[in-house]
């Protein structure tokens, strides 16, 4: 098995190619050890040392390190457990996982389709291309509230990408949004 890195905007993260689905449907963020309960795959990245948040994307793991850890030390044996999850033949998820946050639903207003549609198509893929995602949390009084994950979640530019990117493009196509606000 040949596993791919690439870098991130974010240098405390990696972003890792296993060359295989990692998720069939959405996407999986795992603040810490202790949300990583339903996945064996993100138990076992989290056993070791330095690892401090786990993203899975379709197709891609992204994983954040302790600043005080070092690349060249912590890439080994993330790669070892990312081939030790896939000759194990575990699950990612040992349940099934609910909709994201993002997921179009019935009971969005116009409006609110619009933005998830463009956050869909445009802005989502892009992301992924960097190690993260960006979910959607909210549409209240012209203001846009997403959530950065993986790679984006504490990237030093992910301010920037919030607000010159993502602002721009959807106050563009949508001219109800006045601004787009992170939330954690």
């Amino acid at each position: 098995m040949f596993i791919q890195t690439e870098q991130t905007p974010n240098p405390s993260t990696l972003k890792f190619l296993p060359g295989r689905v990692v998720m069939d449907k959405g996407t999986m963020d795992f603040a810490g050890a202790d949300t990583a309960a339903a996945s064996p795959f993100a138990k076992r990245l989290f056993a070791v040392e330095g690892v401090q948040r786990v993203f899975f994307g379709a197709d891609f793991v992204t994983v954040t390190k302790a600043d005080d850890k070092d690349w060249q030390i912590l890439k080994p044996s993330i790669l070892g457990g990312i081939m030790e999850h896939y000759t194990s033949g575990e699950p990612v998820l040992a349940g099934e996982a609910g909709p994201s946050a993002g997921d179009a639903s019935a009971d969005d207003d116009e409006v609110v389709a619009q933005i998830k549609d463009l956050l869909e198509t445009r802005i989502r893929p892009a992301v992924a291309q960097d190690g993260g995602d960006i979910v959607f949390h909210d549409f209240r009084e012209g203001v846009v509230y997403l959530q950065m994950q993986g790679s984006c979640s504490g990237c030093p530019s992910s301010t920037a990408t919030l607000k010159m990117g993502i602002e721009n493009l959807l106050k563009h196509y949508v001219p109800e949004v006045v601004e787009v606000q992170a939330v954690q």
